[in-house]
């Protein structure tokens, strides 16, 4: 998807899945270092975001909105908003762990919503928890919640796999979950 200050908006706010945004220029070297990786997880990634590029030449107003003056910035937008972002480059597999758990507080946080609570909005500690849920999910292939304790017993395990069966009764009662991923009001 090819974006500017006319379609901007309407795309960004109308799409159906996240949209990770390349806003890159001219004559940029690292624009175009950073271009093949994109392609390459547009290719893993395509069925759960869509990858849009935005040349600074075409998108003057949208760079002044979100205060964007380097290039390449890269930005994940969901339901219209900016998400999080970077600027310069990344590594293919430093860049693709970094959408993995942008992806996954995108998820966490549409779970939340629909059940009636939100991410605690504490970004260093929403951070902290899920880069913990995605290294339990490398190491123990489950995303088990990072503040309970792995038995081994499979039956037992299962519950702890975030959300965990305990967080809606934690939630209620303490105003969060245990690790605090989750919290009823902010």
């Amino acid at each position: 998807m090819i974006l500017n200050d006319k379609n901007f908006e309407q795309e960004i706010s109308q799409a159906e899945k996240p949209v990770l945004v390349d806003f890159w220029m001219n004559n940029c070297l690292p624009c175009d270092l950073i271009s093949p990786v994109l392609d390459e997880l547009s290719g893993e990634f395509g069925e759960k975001l869509i990858f849009a590029k935005a040349n600074f030449n075409d998108i003057p107003s949208v760079l002044q909105k979100f205060g964007i003056n380097a290039a390449p910035t890269i930005v994940i937008f969901e339901k219209g908003k900016p998400i999080d972002g970077f600027i310069g480059l990344k590594e293919k597999d430093e860049f693709k762990e970094w959408l993995y758990e942008k992806l996954l507080l995108i998820e966490y946080h549409n779970y939340a919503e629909e059940k009636g609570f939100f991410l605690n909005p504490d970004k260093k500690i929403t951070d902290n928890i899920i880069k913990g849920l995605v290294k339990k999910e490398k190491e123990l292939g489950q995303r088990f919640c990072p503040c309970r304790r792995v038995t081994g017993e499979e039956e037992e395990d299962k519950k702890i796999i975030c959300p965990c069966a305990y967080h809606l009764k934690e939630i209620e009662e303490n105003g969060h979950c245990l690790c605090r991923l989750f919290v009823k009001n902010i």
